[in-house]
């Protein structure tokens, strides 16, 4: 087939292999301390690592983050360490991956008491705010989840992760007009205009007031989440017909992949610019920023859907780190979501990050029972190189030669070539 043999080409990759929970414990290694910044993140949903103008995608209009990357840490192998919101974004706020967070079904809330990020920097001083998608809190399984009843529901004081100031909405995908109530607003109420511009602009408004610090915001984002079709700040689809899709997207597919990608484009510039005012508005002085995605979507790659499935289009997701005093730079190791937390109190301490290990966990800790998502739990583990897949019960289900087969368009779980891999991956899955 034209590539070498697993065992040569793996060998030393495997030996190199750090201890997952061991690389948590202590993944940075400051090489001289800055002054400690105030610390802004925006965290997107369903914003796919490749579909970034940096990453290469030639029909993503993204400037702002263009500019970014060229000025930050580009962690081009970052991964979700759950392809699904509630997931991950407790694995997230944790640094403790789902369900051991208390987090295994859709519908679990966050524990109450769970101490997060926000926890940990409001013992170190920093004023604490978050605004947005929270996704997180009680929300009963009778009321739908797209929709106003939705994005309504009230999230308890004792239910929002610590954090000091708090603004948002649990969820209704209510991309334009969204309803926002929490710390100045006891009852919710519907702000006019699109979604991302009115949370970073309310976002902004904070930290205007917020002093000198320091500070942690969170700019927590449902776009470029479905419903594709929604108006986006103003800002046309591109033509359909001229997307360029990948080779893994079989012709089956490819008229609804094109349809959904032309609106999910334009919420991609939207919201770029979105993100934009507000960085523009805060300034780089002492400021660390972190620009990711709480996950991918399939858009017709396999002719897939959504997310929850172990494909790349699913799992990568965009990870940029500016800071002061740090340098532009790619970076090529196995980052997960999860070291977010680790990342982030790594700045507040001054310190350049830099992550040391060479794979990553990701998994589906349930089924979701929802349109198009993936249709089963699995876990596995991720290299620059390798992907290896698990069902729920150990058993291989997907193996990938990522660097010959970026793609994942041939499976080589049932190989025998392979199978002496499989089998180190599968400790560590």
């Amino acid at each position: 087939m034209g590539r070498e043999g697993p065992d040569e080409a793996n060998r030393a990759e495997a030996g190199r292999q750090l201890d997952f929970d061991a690389a948590r414990r202590r993944p940075f290694a400051g090489r001289r301390r800055m002054t400690p910044p105030n610390i802004l993140w925006f965290l997107t949903t369903q914003w796919r690592a490749q579909s970034c103008g940096y990453a290469g995608d030639p029909d993503a209009r993204t400037p702002v983050l263009d500019a970014l990357a060229a000025e930050a840490v580009n962690f081009a192998q970052a991964v979700t360490p759950h392809p699904f919101g509630p997931f991950a974004r407790a694995a997230l706020l944790t640094g403790m991956p789902s369900p051991e967070n208390g987090v295994g079904d859709y519908f679990d809330p966050l524990p109450p008491g769970t101490r997060t990020i926000a926890h940990e920097l409001r013992a170190s001083g920093y004023a604490t705010a978050f605004f947005g998608k929270w996704h997180l809190a009680e929300r009963p399984r009778d009321v739908p989840l797209v929709g106003e009843a939705h994005a309504r529901l009230l999230v308890p004081e004792d239910a929002r992760g610590g954090f000091g100031f708090w603004e948002g909405f649990e969820g209704g995908f209510q991309l334009n007009d969204p309803w926002l109530h929490g710390s100045r607003l006891l009852e919710p109420r519907r702000f006019p205009g699109y979604q991302s511009d009115v949370v970073c602009g309310r976002a902004g408004e904070w930290l205007a007031s917020a002093g000198k610090g320091p500070w942690f915001c969170v700019v927590s984002l449902e776009s470029p989440h479905p419903p594709y079709d929604a108006p986006a700040a103003g800002v046309s689809p591109p033509d359909a017909a001229g997307l360029r899709l990948a080779p893994n997207v079989p012709v089956a597919a490819q008229e609804k992949a094109r349809r959904e990608l032309a609106g999910y484009h334009a919420h991609l510039e939207a919201t770029d610019r979105a993100i934009g005012r507000l960085l523009h508005a805060v300034g780089r002085d002492r400021c660390a920023v972190v620009v990711t995605s709480v996950h991918g979507d399939m858009h017709g790659a396999h002719g897939l859907f959504r997310k929850g499935w172990p494909h790349e289009e699913s799992v990568r997701v965009p990870l940029l780190v500016r800071a002061p005093g740090l340098e532009a730079r790619m970076d090529s190791s196995a980052v997960s979501l999860l070291d977010l937390p680790a990342l982030t109190l790594d700045l507040a301490q001054g310190k350049f990050p830099t992550i040391d290990r060479l794979h990553a966990r990701i998994s589906m800790p349930s089924v979701v029972a929802l349109p198009h998502q993936c249709d089963r739990v699995w876990r596995g583990v991720r290299t620059r190189r390798r992907k290896l897949v698990l069902h729920s019960d150990g058993s291989p289900w997907l193996f990938f030669d990522l660097e010959a087969d970026p793609g994942e368009r041939v499976n080589l779980a049932y190989e025998p070539e392979w199978s002496g891999e499989i089998a180190r991956l599968s400790c560590l899955a």
